[in-house]
């Protein structure tokens, strides 16, 4: 698919008796505190100084828009936690934010921090200023209410995220045990339902999780992940090289029902740099090849990017993502920073 044809917009209509099982409003009726949560738990503690959040990605069923949301308690990417880490503080309540990227028509970018007073929070719900998440009968659902940046444009709407299967299981990434990352949801469809801009869309999505007991950069020097969506199931991969030297590689294959079998990783492949120069690799199959088909985020430390790629004997589409954290700890990207993350006022 040439990157001209990709992220163009489309009409695909919602799946209309789902979304009337998804339950309530994010912020109108929180989830009682008292039963057991089999997904998102967006209450669990974080270490002064360490984070969590919950990703969601999707692609449209045409494959010509897309959409990230990542809501995130001790906001990893905040220039600000990072200047009070470096003076001996790190409330991660103090810094949260909800990151929302659209891409295609009325591609918006929004992510603004806020405070302790902005959160609210239980085992299954989440709001960060006037933008919610609730997880509820099996689904997540996601309330958007936010300015992008640069042009102060408003982000506004529901996206609504049914998995498959439900996965518990979380993946240390790190030699000591402080990072670990969470597959949710590695298969579900994603319904996008947008008023400004004005979009409505569905497709194949996922929804992960990630903590850590200290900052990103602590650990880890880079990283290349992806996801692919294959006939039946999804692969995930996570290339980690960390400060102590070459982390895990972890090759996941998540079938629709719940299965999850781990792979052997097949040779790494360079892919090309970014404009920033932020290098990119991923991992395909010995007889296959891999291609960027279009790159979406292209950063001074960090770069996401659709694939078509080769994993399992399919070729499939593929959402990659490849993060510098010697670069983004670098002074000057620290200083750029608060011109893409701005903090609001009390």
């Amino acid at each position: 698919m040439p990157e001209d044809e990709l992220l163009q917009t489309t009409d695909a209509a919602p799946l209309a008796s789902r979304i009337e099982q998804s339950g309530g409003g994010g912020g109108d009726a929180p989830a009682s505190d008292d039963k057991p949560v089999q997904g998102p738990r967006f209450n669990a503690p974080v270490a002064q100084g360490g984070y969590s959040w919950w990703y969601v990605d999707a692609l449209s069923d045409d494959g010509r828009n897309g959409i990230t949301i990542i809501a995130l308690v001790g906001s990893v990417f905040s220039p600000y936690y990072a200047a009070m880490r470096r003076r001996g503080g790190g409330d991660p309540l103090e810094h949260v934010s909800l990151n929302v990227a659209i891409y295609g028509e009325g591609k918006r970018w929004s992510m603004t921090e806020r405070g302790s007073d902005a959160v609210k929070r239980d085992k299954t719900w989440l709001q960060i200023g006037p933008s919610s998440l609730e997880w509820r009968d099996g689904a997540l659902t996601i309330h958007i209410d936010e300015i992008a940046v640069p042009l102060p444009k408003r982000i506004r709407g529901t996206v609504r995220v049914y998995p498959t299967a439900v996965h518990g299981k979380p993946y240390q990434l790190d030699s000591a045990g402080r990072h670990f990352w969470e597959p949710i949801a590695p298969c579900a469809r994603v319904e996008v339902d947008l008023k400004q801009p004005a979009l409505r869309w569905s497709g194949e999505g996922y929804l992960d999780s990630n903590r850590g007991d200290e900052p990103l950069e602590a650990a880890f020097k880079r990283w290349d992940w992806s996801r692919t969506a294959l006939k039946r199931g999804a692969a995930v991969l996570y290339d980690v090289t960390g400060r102590d030297g070459d982390g895990p590689t972890l090759g996941l294959r998540f079938d629709p029902n719940g299965d999850v079998k781990p792979f052997e990783a097949p040779p790494f492949a360079k892919l090309p740099s970014t404009l920033w120069r932020v290098q990119r690799g991923t991992r395909v199959d010995r007889q296959g090849g891999a291609r960027v088909v279009k790159t979406l985020e292209d950063t001074p430390f960090y770069a996401r990017s659709v694939l078509e790629t080769n994993i399992l004997g399919e070729t499939a589409t593929a959402m990659h993502e490849s993060l510098c954290l010697d670069r983004f700890n670098s002074r000057w990207v620290q200083t750029l920073l608060p011109f893409r993350i701005p903090r609001a006022m009390r």
